[in-house]
């Protein structure tokens, strides 16, 4: 079973039955209504193509047909739109304050979700209590009567490329755990497709999978939250989300920016994260694991320390953004995570260092556009149960 989405290679027996079902759901997906012979047009598959790969989708509950429209001097065709009504996906994040899950439609709308903020302990334990969580999501009324197409868990660290293994989560201090292994020995959850992915890159492959419309050519997402982390994700049907050798792509936390700098939970000096995660805010304001950092900010804002270190915070957050533009050139930049809270007096000069430091090497009057998430609670949770979609699709 896959640990996380990748899309399928051209070696596989089934790989075109795959491709053009995958290509059709995605045309649909971003062109809700197309007909049949619209969907011809736009992908270049033949009419026969098309009429059969519907024909199988809407029997199984992933399309559904609307109204008849006419075309111009040729045969009215029916509309085809996701059906939202059949199947469902599970997702959670096991986060560094906390346990999220939601139960999401084909459109990604979200169906129910449950946010546990009691931080993880060990693994055992916490695959126990999502487990848990779990079973209670799947039995609630808009949940359990649909067909779960799996679930997906996104977690705080490097998945390894060769295993559905955590590798590392410093801010929990897992080191190579099978989370999937342990949460399969507990009772009531469903079969289908399970996946295992770090939480930045399920975050980003989420807001790529369910933008409204036809997605940026590319998007890089930066989870802003305890730790700090990075998805980018490409493509058209099969959207593409690079990991690396060892599952590292995207752990900009860890980067260094700050030579003999403070010690970072990696063991690393002058990491990223020693300037702008929760973990080292906290730890600036002398607040315990319970506090709440946006609480902590606000009642504090008029001391000069406060601003300075929240200042300071999200110019690192910008020079993070600057060095992404430089280095992958994304289409568009996402800000999200538990940071975001904090708002303009993060976001701000975040903003301010990256548009003022950009050096525009192709002189383009427009620049990059960044989108912030301001309550990003079920990002990472929507997005790996996007990743589960798209497994899914594949392995119809």
């Amino acid at each position: 079973m896959p640990h996380s989405f990748t899309p399928p290679s051209a070696g596989d027996l089934n790989y075109l039955k795959s491709l053009n079902r995958s290509t059709v759901l995605s045309t649909v997906r971003r062109h809700p209504g197309v007909s049949r012979a619209d969907i011809a047009l736009r992908t270049g598959l033949t009419k026969a193509t098309v009429g059969g790969v519907v024909q199988a989708l809407v029997k199984g509950g992933w399309l559904r047909e609307g109204e008849l429209h006419a075309r111009g001097g040729g045969r009215p065709g029916r509309s085809l739109h996701l059906d939202g009504e059949r199947h469902c996906m599970l997702g959670a994040e096991v986060g560094v304050k906390g346990l999220r899950l939601v139960a999401c439609n084909l459109l990604g709308e979200v169906l129910a979700s449950c946010h546990c903020p009691a931080p993880p302990t060990d693994p055992e334990s916490t695959a126990v209590r999502l487990a848990e969580l779990l079973v209670a999501l799947r039995e609630e009324p808009a949940v359990s009567a649909r067909h779960c197409l799996g679930l997906g868990v996104a977690v705080p660290g490097p998945v390894s490329t060769r295993a559905p293994i955590l590798s590392l989560a410093p801010n929990l201090g897992w080191v190579d755990v099978d989370f999937l292994a342990l949460l399969r020995r507990e009772p009531g959850l469903p079969a289908g497709t399970w996946l295992l992915d770090n939480e930045a890159n399920a975050a980003a492959f989420g807001e790529f999978y369910f933008f409204e419309g036809v997605p940026p050519e590319s998007i890089a997402y930066i989870s802003a939250g305890s730790g700090i982390g990075c998805g980018v994700v490409s493509g058209d049907h099969f959207p593409v989300v690079p990991r690396g050798h060892q599952g590292l792509v995207g752990e900009i936390g860890h980067t260094v920016i700050q030579p003999d700098g403070s010690r970072c939970h990696c063991g690393n000096r002058g990491c990223a994260e020693t300037l702008v995660s929760g973990w080292a805010l906290r730890e600036a304001l002398d607040l315990d694991s319970e506090a709440s950092l946006g609480d902590a900010v606000a009642a504090r804002a008029e001391e000069p320390a406060v601003r300075a270190l929240i200042q300071r915070a999200g110019q690192a957050l910008g020079l993070l953004l600057l060095n992404l533009h430089h280095t992958l050139n994304p289409s568009m930049l996402i800000l999200g995570g538990s940071l975001m809270q904090l708002g303009e007096p993060l976001t701000g000069p975040a903003l301010d260092y990256f548009t003022s430091h950009q050096n525009d090497l192709l002189r383009q009057s427009q620049s990059v556009p960044v989108k912030i998430i301001a309550d990003g609670t079920f990002t990472a949770a929507r997005g790996v149960a996007a990743e589960v979609m798209a497994r899914s699709a594949i392995d119809i």
